[in-house]
């Protein structure tokens, strides 16, 4: 429990960031799902527009410091690997 005011100001400040920051991790991995069922579903043109999407989500979450610069990057290089190969 905090013992000054000043860090209960930063536990509630902080658990307001967690959440809000879960709710872009949790959204970056649906969007991800969506777009490996697309593709693993043959739907190359579905699987392109939730390619763009994803990429799209990375790069704002990456910009917020939800996930990490290089973490978005390699992410979103292996996703775009996955349609090439199936093209």
């Amino acid at each position: 429990m905090p013992n000054t005011k000043s860090a209960e100001r930063r536990a509630r400040s902080s658990a307001r960031k967690h959440e809000h920051n879960r709710s872009i991790s949790r959204r970056l991995k649906t969007l991800e799902s969506n777009y490996r069922e697309a593709l693993a579903a043959g739907k190359k043109d579905e699987a392109a527009a939730a390619l763009r999407q994803v990429h799209s989500a990375f790069d704002k979450a990456a910009k917020s410091g939800v996930v990490h610069k290089a973490t978005a990057s390699r992410k979103k290089s292996r996703l775009a690997a996955g349609l090439n190969r199936a093209k």
